[in-house]
């Protein structure tokens, strides 16, 4: 049954402008950098540079009577006396030896702190350049480039071969078999690294067996366990094959040694390097003169934005003629829209830059010690409410400004939401950062012996020892946050 009835609710919204400015609170430099071009690609109205005065530069180098510099003719040419004193040599410079040109300010001892780049070879780059090898047809060359490219990252080709002879003649209109397709494939299958080119891992294995000069005992039997029982190896039926092969119990285990030695992606060594190298930008950098720390924001943060002069004037032009007709008025919301939008980016960019560096002054201020000394034992107990309280913000703004954020200070770079940590109390009843006990934890392991691995009971007694109330589970959650094993 329908009813119709009247209710009041309370509801809290955010503006359009606020959910911008919490978006860009959250986006560390890098982003915001690529957040600013795609809004300069999108709104018109929005443009870079400073403010421009009122009073143009031209009008100042204007002399009192208002004739510029430059004299023209009633045509508006140059005089020919101004033409005369043009002389094309001021544009040509003699060649100069480099050596006369060249300075060098750095000496020997100079600290130099440049990230080494490492560029190599891709894995498919590596196959391409064997192919040139090779004496194929052009059919053969490009069927073999096509293979390449479909080979994954470990080095399989996952699809099927009936499939690739209709890519083959879609994609580049060449008419084959899947004959001709697996003659190519055999040839790449000879490529390094070993086993590249398999269809799924008992080929890959049995080619790089293929591949070896000398297999000796050992190798025949693990090429007759990976033919004939491989199925029976992956599930690791041991006795079965060893009865099938009539293998000793010794014999079986240097078979599967010599499996084991294997590499199951021959691609894996190129996969797992980095595609690019990724540099971090700090959004803050803290320095340190004569015991006062400085803080100051990427000048990244700080972007020069204006709204467009032009925009403006479009505007009172419209509005002018805004009643005359429909397109006009249409027009008129239209720049409008857009100069309203340049305007409540800029004021988010803004707010975004006072909110950045009202909050890291307070975690500035906080952690004074640490940053002055460096010391992790000088860290305090900080959690996000402590902030937000000193800055009067709301709890959840403070986690956007310290996500993803990096500061850079005199001991390096580090990780903004690094620095909030978890209080834990000792004996004498002071409260101390979590971080601090995890870098006494990490001392104690560090300077172990590895034959004999302190555990866990055993560090919590050192901690306690020292002052530290902490439990065995704790020192088990610390240990996994650190990345340290068990032993």
């Amino acid at each position: 049954m329908l009813k119709q009835s009247l209710q009041q609710k309370l509801l809290q919204k955010l503006s359009p402008q606020q959910i911008q400015l919490m978006k860009l609170l959250q986006v560390p430099t890098i982003a915001l950098e690529q957040r600013i071009k795609e809004e300069l690609e999108l709104n018109p109205a929005l443009e870079e540079g400073q403010e421009e005065d009122e009073n143009s530069p031209l009008e100042d180098d204007q002399d009192d009577t208002g004739e510029s510099d430059e004299q023209f003719d009633e045509e508006g040419e140059p005089k020919e006396n101004e033409r005369d004193d043009f002389d094309i040599s001021e544009y040509i410079q003699d060649d100069e030896p480099y050596y006369k040109l060249n300075a060098n300010n750095s000496s020997a001892d100079d600290e130099r702190n440049e990230i080494p780049l490492s560029v190599g070879n891709t894995f498919h780059e590596l196959l391409l350049s064997q192919l040139g090898m090779c004496d194929f047809d052009d059919k053969q060359y490009l069927i073999a480039t096509h293979l390449i490219g479909s080979l994954d990252d470990d080095g399989y080709l996952r699809r099927e071969v009936k499939a690739l002879v209709d890519d083959l003649a879609f994609s580049q209109n060449i008419e084959t078999t899947e004959e001709d397709i697996m003659e190519v494939l055999k040839v790449i299958q000879t490529f390094d690294p070993s086993g590249v080119g398999a269809r799924d891992l008992q080929e890959c294995l049995l080619l790089q067996l293929d591949r070896k000069p000398d297999l000796g005992n050992d190798g025949i039997n693990a090429r007759k366990i990976l033919s004939d029982y491989m199925d029976e190896f992956s599930k690791k039926h041991y006795e079965k094959i060893e009865k099938s092969l009539t293998l000793t119990e010794a014999e079986l285990k240097l078979a599967i040694h010599e499996i084991l030695h294997l590499n199951p992606r021959p691609g894996g060594s190129f996969s797992d390097e980095p595609r690019s190298s990724q540099h971090i930008v700090p959004d803050f950098i803290i320095s340190n003169a004569d015991g006062i720390l400085e803080l100051s924001l990427n000048s990244r943060n700080a972007p020069d934005l204006r709204v467009s002069k032009q925009y403006n004037e479009m505007l009172e032009a419209y509005s002018k003629d805004a009643k005359a007709s429909k397109s006009s008025r249409d027009a008129v919301m239209f720049v409008k829209q857009k100069l309203d939008a340049a305007k409540w980016f800029i004021d988010a960019i803004r707010q975004r830059q006072i909110t950045l560096i009202r909050t890291m002054d307070a975690i500035m201020n906080y952690q004074k010690e640490y940053f002055l000394e460096g010391d992790e034992k000088k860290l305090r107990p900080m959690i996000l409410k402590d902030i937000a309280d000193i800055v009067l913000l709301d709890i959840s703004t403070i986690s956007r400004v310290a996500n993803s954020k990096y500061v850079q200070t005199p001991f390096g770079t580090f990780l903004l939401k690094s620095f909030f940590s978890e209080a834990l109390s000792t004996d004498s009843g002071e409260e101390v950062s979590s971080r601090e006990v995890k870098k006494i934890l990490s001392d104690y392991i560090g300077n172990e012996d590895k034959k004999k691995p302190l555990p866990d009971e055993k560090l919590m007694k050192l901690l306690n020892d020292k002052g530290y109330n902490i439990a065995r589970r704790t020192i088990a959650k610390y240990r996994e946050q650190l990345g340290i094993p068990v032993a």
